[in-house]
């Protein structure tokens, strides 16, 4: 059995071993909603590493503290250079410029997430509230999506004059007119459309959701590890045979062109104007949501 007092300790999330077979990643900063700065991303690395290399866990869940899973990336993080070590995209984080931006994003937003996706355990992104730009994109990687009824999956960021947020797959996820369409305007998505999209495999009361996630969790960890790592493996090969993995470094790329443009056009990383966007989308939607019904 698991000697929970071997369990990590980390600073911005929770590693937990709710039952022998299962383990839990928990996104630790609810009063930032979830905002992933570039340690949090490295302690759920390190987690996931944990629990892949535990002979006994079969299942592992990523899920967030508070009313919101991941309000995205924690935009007061300082990621100009990396001070972690490297795991993915070892060459050009200190360089100046343009190579030393692409390459950290190689690293900690396309790398990291990538492997995740490949761990040979399956795994259950356990979301509520909502999953925003960066916030739906650490969800992505995730083998299954159980959500609440109240989440909601947005990625504003074509606001800024970018492509979108940086794992992309935005088109496999929801399919590319409905990926178009959610890009064009920055729309929120509830869980039960992203349900009927196939990007979650399921909706429950938000009050349910942790015991959903876990029986789920239970579910799988019933049948033999090679089992599921094999089925894991058949299908994600599926994907990469018509090109998941070249479509998103291709996306990055464009995402960088973006990335460039503003620097020239605005001395920053993104289009500054794209915040008063998002915002007055947000008041629009808020203002909607308190309407009363005639």
């Amino acid at each position: 059995m698991t000697d929970k007092t071997k369990i990590p300790e980390y600073t911005q999330i929770r590693y937990e071993l709710p039952e022998q077979t299962i383990a839990r990643i928990v996104m630790a900063r609810p009063d930032l909603r979830n905002a992933q700065s570039l340690k949090m991303l490295y302690e759920i690395n390190h987690a996931f590493d944990v629990a892949a290399r535990d002979p006994e866990v079969k299942v592992i869940i990523l899920a967030g503290d508070g009313p919101h899973f991941s309000s995205g990336h924690d935009l007061t993080d300082d990621r100009t250079s990396l001070e972690q070590e490297p795991v993915v995209q070892a060459a050009g984080h200190h360089e100046p410029g343009a190579a030393g931006m692409y390459a950290g994003e190689e690293e900690y937003y396309v790398g990291l997430h990538w492997k995740w996706r490949n761990i040979a355990k399956p795994t259950i992104a356990q979301v509520q509230g909502k999953a925003m730009a960066g916030g739906m994109m650490i969800a992505m990687p995730m083998d299954i999506i159980v959500a609440s009824e109240d989440a909601q999956f947005s990625d504003p960021v074509v606001a800024f004059g970018l492509n979108g947020h940086e794992y992309f797959l935005h088109a496999w996820d929801l399919g590319p007119r409905k990926a178009k369409e959610m890009l064009f305007t920055g729309d929120i998505l509830s869980a039960e459309e992203c349900k009927e999209l196939g990007m979650v495999n399921h909706v429950v009361p938000r009050e349910q959701l942790e015991e959903a996630t876990l029986n789920l969790a239970r579910r799988i960890a019933s049948r033999p590890a090679i089992g599921l790592k094999l089925a894991k493996q058949a299908i994600n090969f599926s994907m990469d045979l018509q090109g998941q993995h070249q479509a998103l470094t291709g996306a990055l790329a464009m995402h960088h062109v973006g990335h460039a443009h503003a620097r020239i056009e605005f001395g920053y990383a993104v289009d500054p104007s794209g915040l008063e966007v998002i915002q007055n989308d947000s008041r629009r939607a808020m203002k909607a949501e308190n309407t009363p019904e005639k």
